[in-house]
C-alpha cells in the first residue's frame, strides 16, 4: 500500500484537483491522460470496446487517486469511501460495472482489496474533450 504524496494531474479547467475539508478529500472527475494528454477517446460500444475502456478506467482512477493523495496532509492514510465512474458509452451499452472494474482493479492494487470504496457506475452521452470515462473520489484523511 502506498499513501505517497504524487503529483496531482493538470487540470483541463478552472477547477483544482482535489480539495481536502475536515478530513474529507473530494476530487475533481479524472479522464485517462497521460501528461495532460488523452490516452483514449471515444463512446465505449461504439468507437472502443469494454475492454478498452476498462483500461481507460484505470488510469482515470490512478489520476483521482494521485490527486487525492496530492491534496493529503503530510501525516495519515487515505481511505477511499466513494467513487464514481462516469463512461461515454452508445446506445444500448449495458456492460457499465465491467468497465468501472478497471476503476476499482487499481485502487484495489494501490489501497489493498479490503479497502474498495462503495461505487457507482453511470453511463453518459459524453464527457469532456472526448474521454470515454472520468472518475471522481471521495477519500477520508485516517
Amino acid at each position: 500500500m502506498s499513501n505517497e504524496r504524487t503529483e496531482a494531474p493538470t487540470p483541463q479547467g478552472d477547477y483544482v484537483p482535489a480539495v481536502c475539508h475536515d478530513g474529507v478529500i473530494y476530487t475533481a472527475g479524472m479522464t485517462p491522460r497521460r501528461a495532460g494528454a488523452l490516452v483514449w477517446t471515444g463512446v465505449v460500444g461504439d468507437t472502443l470496446s469494454a475492454e478498452q475502456a476498462r483500461s481507460a478506467a484505470g488510469l482515470a482512477a490512478l489520476n483521482a487517486l494521485s490527486a487525492a493523495r496530492a491534496a493529503m496532509p503530510r501525516t495519515g492514510a487515505l481511505r477511499c469511501l466513494r467513487m464514481t465512474v462516469f463512461i461515454a458509452c452508445a446506445p444500448g451499452f449495458t456492460a457499465l460495472s465491467a468497465v468501472a472494474d478497471g476503476a476499482s482493479a487499481v485502487l484495489a492494487a494501490e489501497l489493498g482489496v479490503s479497502a474498495l470504496p462503495a461505487r457507482s457506475a453511470i453511463g453518459v452521452r459524453a464527457l469532456p474533450s472526448g474521454a470515454p470515462v472520468e472518475v471522481e473520489l471521495t477519500a477520508a484523511v485516517l
